[in-house]
């Protein structure tokens, strides 16, 4: 499927019940080459660090923040919306707030963007099981639709995101630990996973494709064994309440939030468990 206006990609039915029921969608050819190819050269300055980002919002999403960045193994940039102002508006963010609108009725709106990349020959860059609100507050309105755009095809070899079917209808959220340490040291959480009994499957895309999928879902991804770049551009859209929510506690999904807002959201993820 290709977008029929510049920022219209219209869903069928079909598609929105396969949300409904699994909490994930595949969205083929969201982007055309041409506006992947529009976004990369930017994709590349901020990976780069050409463009600064400042402190823990680029870091190695596998916690190991005191490596050097050539030893990252999953390079990741959060936020990148607000140190490089020109992405704002962008035909992605436009037509990812299209198909939100679709899954998720009127009154969305971008909560947070992110990049995470993958190098070649990384092998321990594994991002572990865990569901988005184990790291958000738990807010009245659970609406969400967050979308992974693909810049290289990807698959289980360079470590394609894998999602729990079914998940996001879970009544608990998933016990989530840390992985190394409490959340001021080490943002990264891990829920259960249990292979016999989950039903998990591979979000494999083509360049320009697309997943979303949410806020409950279940999703993970292995380590990068290939030869290629695995890179992806996430943007999040929650209600517009929950975002005023958010903010009113200071959190604003950056890896540099003071860490007793960080605290705060942990203990409220641990009250729904």
């Amino acid at each position: 499927m290709r977008p029929t206006s510049n920022d219209h990609y219209p869903l069928s039915a079909e598609q929105r019940r396969e949300f409904a029921t699994n909490g994930w969608l595949t969205l083929p050819g969201l982007l055309s080459e041409a506006e992947v190819q529009a976004l990369e050269a930017t994709y590349w300055q901020l990976l780069r660090r050409e463009i600064p980002v400042p402190l823990r919002d680029y870091c190695d999403m596998t916690g190991n923040y005191d490596r050097s960045i050539e030893q990252f193994a999953i390079l990741n940039v959060m936020l990148p919306r607000r140190y490089h102002p020109a992405l704002q508006g962008n035909v992605y963010e436009r037509r990812a707030a299209d198909v939100a609108r679709q899954l998720q009725g009127d009154g969305m709106v971008l909560d947070y963007d992110q990049l995470v990349a993958k190098p070649p020959h990384k092998a321990d860059a594994v991002f572990h099981w865990h569901q988005d609100l184990g790291y958000w507050p738990v807010t009245p309105d659970p609406r969400t639709a967050s979308f992974w755009l693909a810049f290289d095809e990807t698959n289980e070899e360079n470590g394609c995101v894998c999602f729990v079917d079914g998940s996001h209808g879970e009544p608990r959220l998933r016990p989530h630990v840390p992985l190394l340490a409490d959340r001021s040291e080490n943002h990264t959480m891990v829920a259960r996973v249990d292979p016999a009994v989950d039903r998990i499957r591979p979000g494999r895309l083509r360049r320009g494709d697309a997943t979303v999928h949410h806020e409950r879902t279940v999703h993970g991804s292995g380590g990068n064994t290939s030869d290629r770049w695995r890179r992806g551009y996430i943007i999040a859209f929650r209600s517009e309440a929950t975002v005023r929510a958010e903010r009113a506690m200071g959190f604003t999904h950056s890896h540099n939030d003071a860490p007793d807002v960080l605290a705060r959201i942990a203990e409220s993820s641990r009250q729904r468990e």
